[in-house]
């Protein structure tokens, strides 16, 4: 069976399941992007979930999206590239070079170096703030109680372009709870996008409010 096959049919399953959600929750499919993540897989699955229609992506690390996008971006202009992982200070300028979005904005430094080299390379990448939104201390992000000032910096000191919240919800326990206190987080503060939902509960993001979901397992398979 050709790779694009089971790709194109899982990505038409997952679309399906999102638009169902979204009709539940009395929104249009339109109104959720889906970010099918790409990390560990190789580029001729990617170019399988293009040829599907699939035209925004995610990645956890700069150097792996070095070694697949460039070519892929060249090849279609229109795909966009959204970084998902943690983003080091040292990988900032290629890091705007390449992705559209940056989704795991979690401190002053890092804005601070985002915001310099935007202007440098004369790029407005989306932004979205990273709240670790279950105070777990193994994990990156802005607590949930610092987010208010840390958007108000994002914008006022380093004049970033913010879409809006990204979250990843405690395992083993209900997300929705995390999910409706990141899209509470974002009401009060004027941001429109909120971009929650993996594989095992993107449905529920969706009912929460979700307008970004990050999918990877669901359309690839078992990371390779």
């Amino acid at each position: 069976m050709p790779v694009s096959e089971p790709i194109a049919a899982n990505l038409a399953a997952l679309r399906q399941r999102i638009d169902a959600a979204a009709r539940a929750s009395g929104r249009e499919a339109s109104a959720v992007t889906l970010v099918a993540v790409s990390k560990t897989h190789p580029a001729d699955l990617v170019e399988a979930a293009i040829a599907a229609g699939q035209r925004v992506f995610g990645e956890n690390r700069v150097q792996e999206a070095l070694a697949k996008y460039p070519a892929l971006k060249a090849r279609f202009p229109d795909l966009r590239l959204h970084l998902i992982g943690p983003l080091q200070t040292n990988k900032v300028k290629e890091a705007v070079a390449l992705c559209d979005a940056i989704e795991t904005v979690d401190r002053p430094k890092l804005a601070e170096a985002l915001a310099k080299e935007m202007t440098r390379q004369g790029r407005k990448l989306d932004c979205f703030i990273e709240v670790n939104i279950g105070n777990e201390p193994q994990k990156a992000g802005v607590a949930p109680e610092a987010a208010d000032r840390f958007i108000a910096d994002c914008r006022a000191r380093w004049a970033l372009n913010l879409r809006g919240l990204m979250c990843i919800p405690p395992e083993n326990r209900d997300p929705a709870p995390y999910f409706k206190e990141l899209a509470a987080i974002a009401r009060r503060n004027g941001l429109a996008d909120l971009s929650m939902g993996m594989s095992a509960d993107f449905e529920q993001a969706i009912r929460c409010g979700a307008t970004f979901v990050r999918v990877g397992t669901a359309i690839f398979g078992k990371r390779g």
